[in-house]
């Protein structure tokens, strides 16, 4: 009977879409995280739940923990600043012989996350709450040198420690907190904070090497990976049920085929056809005859896409790093016209035009417009205003990079035809997934001016109390190989705004206090909000396919660790 979980098959994945890193310290891109959670662990994660409605209901639960630690048992001090874990017995790692997964892999976890060499994108939520974690990789930087080597990283790693974090024995973890942070096991249940094994010591973080020798402590391990190309995961026989309460082992194995001349349509075509079961990476969904209706009322939404910008671009004579150029662009776009491209798409999700850095349902979130124009169409006459004030009246040229895949050619037209409207040209630069993003974490890329302007999303690592998942990671200072602060924005009364933010612990001034940020960063015109999209889309999928569940971290893909065939 299908609709009970059985063992067997092998599922089928196509689609144009590539993983950004395959190194849980260094990924970044929710697409990843469908693989990620299959062949890593944390102390705690997230479940998937049928019928979401609430992001109260998006809470983690104890995964390699034994429980989710609180004052009342004891694993939370008093002050809220010591925070010990204990993690359950049965976790191993899929080396010969088996090894248990220990406290002091999942120190060298969160170490390998201050590596220079690709250092984790959001870095900031862990230097900004773990005691001496910034400490550690100011240090790490400063020692590394231009270019390491495997065994320069692990001397560091192997003769230093993160004050605040301490492995008690194998089975303890005792975290010090710089001030009581309420979104903490939020925190702990993002990927970045997996367990890295001491193999990893042998290899430079996400490199060839280390995509070859990967250890899995989840249900399924990585087998064959080529980058951009394909991906092929088998069952780990090191994993077992009984020792992890979140993850299933339904499948013998799961095959990814990353195309990148697929289209929505080919991707739809396999799926129909029966020679694919889920999409990979294109937003490929159910049949319907009207937009469907948010089902997800309190649940916050993503901002995709987003223009960001480029502060230390040379182009143009620095155009993009001059405020009323930025302002002008920020004007001129017209988002009634980019929705239109993504019903035309049948993207299968509530949206509307965005206008602030934190969209709706986000902690922070307030309802403002400081760049508003009629029926949100643009207002070529006052951006053009702004770009003759800015020294521009005769115009320029910019360069836009953008993903070469589903909407975003469309957009990157459109936002070509809004641009033109005001004398600025635009060099529209495609790429795929394997080299769009990787691209913007490199600062050395935005240094050289390879770009002007880039066509991104964000997502939110988590939901609820998470004002930092948009703020911190994207406009906190942090021009470190590996940011999610794409353009290097850099603002000193942005990162105080933040450090504020961060000590409030009541709800209100917190949200207050979120929102000042997302008004001083969008007088500074530091990207321009596009659109904003509901956590939910009716995500085709073939008919062998059950209990497939969408996952609102990571990015509504569907849980591919709880899914099954039907024969």
């Amino acid at each position: 009977m299908t609709d009970r979980p059985r063992r067997g098959g092998v599922l089928r994945l196509y689609g144009p879409g590539s993983m950004d890193h395959v190194d849980p310290a260094s990924s970044f891109f929710m697409l990843s995280g469908q693989i990620i959670r299959l062949f890593t662990r944390q102390l705690f994660a997230y479940p998937p739940i049928r019928g979401l409605r609430d992001w109260r209901d998006l809470t983690p639960v104890a995964d390699v923990a034994t429980e989710i630690p609180t004052v009342a048992n004891g694993g939370v001090s008093a002050d809220r600043l010591t925070y010990t874990v204990r993690l359950r017995p049965g976790v191993r790692w899929d080396t010969t012989p088996e090894r248990a997964v220990t406290a002091p892999d999942f120190v060298r976890g969160f170490k390998r996350m201050c590596n220079p060499v690709l250092r984790s994108g959001a870095i900031h939520y862990f230097t900004s709450t773990i005691t001496g974690m910034a400490e550690f990789c100011d240090a790490y930087t400063a020692a590394a040198g231009d270019d390491p080597t495997p065994d320069d990283l692990a001397r560091f790693q192997n003769t230093h420690d993160i004050s605040g974090l301490t492995a008690i024995d194998d089975q303890i973890l005792r975290f010090r907190l710089i001030r009581p942070a309420t979104d903490f096991i939020h925190i702990l249940a993002t990927a970045f904070t997996s367990p890295a094994p001491i193999e990893y010591d042998a290899y430079l973080p996400d490199s060839a090497e280390f995509r070859r020798g990967v250890r899995s402590c989840g249900p399924y391990r990585l087998t064959a990976y080529a980058h951009g190309e394909m991906l092929h995961m088998e069952p780990n026989p090191s994993w077992r049920k009984e020792s992890d309460p979140v993850r299933c082992q339904h499948l013998d194995g799961v095959h990814v085929t990353m195309d990148r001349t697929a289209t929505p349509q080919d991707v739809r075509r396999r799926i129909l056809g029966g020679e694919a079961d889920l999409s990979w990476a294109s937003p490929v969904t159910e049949p319907y005859d009207v937009n469907p209706a948010d089902p997800a009322d309190n649940l916050g939404y993503a901002v995709n896409p987003y223009l960001v910008f480029n502060m230390v671009s040379p182009n143009a004579a620095g155009a993009v790093t001059k405020l009323k150029v930025r302002q002008a662009i920020s004007f001129a776009v017209d988002k009634a016209a980019m929705i239109g491209i993504f019903d035309n798409l049948s993207a299968g999700t509530v949206m509307w035009p965005a206008h602030t850095a934190i969209p709706p349902g986000n902690y922070g979130y307030r309802d403002y417009d400081l760049y508003p124009s009629a029926g949100d169409r643009g207002d070529p006459d006052r951006a053009r205003a702004l770009l003759i004030d800015a020294g521009y009246g005769d115009g320029l040229t910019l360069t836009v990079v953008h993903r070469d895949m589903d909407a975003n050619p469309e957009v990157a037209r459109q936002l070509e035809v809004d641009l033109g409207k005001i004398g600025i040209r635009l060099r529209l630069v495609g790429l795929g997934h394997a080299e769009h993003y990787p691209l913007l974490h490199d600062p050395a890329n935005a240094r050289a001016g390879t770009w002007d302007i880039a066509v991104a999303a964000w997502t939110p690592d988590w939901f609820g109390d998470n004002g930092r998942a948009f703020l911190q990671p994207m406009f906190q200072t942090n021009a470190t190989h590996g940011t999610g602060n794409y353009g290097c924005y850099s603002n000193p009364e942005v990162d105080r705004l933040i450090s504020e933010a961060l000590s409030c612990t009541d709800p209100d001034a917190a949200g207050a206090a979120w929102h000042q940020v997302d008004l001083r960063i969008m007088r500074d015109a530091a990207i321009v909000p596009v659109l904003v999209h509901a956590p939910t889309i009716p995500h085709l999928r073939g008919s062998r396919v059950r209990n497939a569940i969408a996952m609102p971290t990571v990015d509504r893909w569907f849980d591919l660790a709880n899914l099954w065939l039907a024969e």
